[in-house]
């Protein structure tokens, strides 16, 4: 009887800590160890962060850049709107992606150029329109300052 109670309250706080799991959010970042889904880079930039959970299991998938997300995004099956998160380049914290609005001419990790912020400011846009012009952009990812022509 006493087995009986032990393996009941084992497979009870398993069945707990399984329900309490963080499975529909953001989930934290371990900088400079986790890589970008799309293009592998290691996420090290706090101000232009990228997330989306969603698919068949709900994953969670991190980017360095938004624009990394989108091109990402662009290329997936899925039936379900994911979530998107970013963060503002102002200060690091997470907003939603879709109600965010976004302020061109940022250096970012892969020169998609728009920086989040949470609300309107002179010259943002919204995600729609930023989606689209990073869409349209070709990526061509920044060669580090060591490997640039001094010519």
């Amino acid at each position: 009887m006493k087995y009986f109670f032990y393996l009941l309250s084992v497979v009870t706080l398993f069945t707990l800590l399984i329900s309490c799991s963080n499975d529909t959010g953001i989930i934290d970042v371990k900088w400079d160890r986790d890589a970008c889904e799309r293009c592998r880079m290691v996420l090290s930039d706090r101000h232009f962060a990228a997330q989306v959970r969603g698919g068949p299991r709900n994953k969670a998938y991190l980017f360095d850049d938004l624009g990394c997300a989108v091109h990402w995004l662009n290329k997936q099956t899925w039936d379900k709107t994911p979530k998107i998160w970013v963060t503002d380049y102002r200060n690091g914290k997470w907003l939603d992606a879709r109600t965010a609005h976004y302020v061109s001419g940022q250096i970012t990790p892969m020169d998609f150029e728009f920086g989040a912020v949470a609300e309107p400011i002179k010259a943002s846009v919204d995600f729609a329109t930023a989606k689209a012009k990073m869409l349209a952009k070709k990526q061509k990812p920044r060669k580090p300052s060591h490997m640039q022509s001094t010519h």
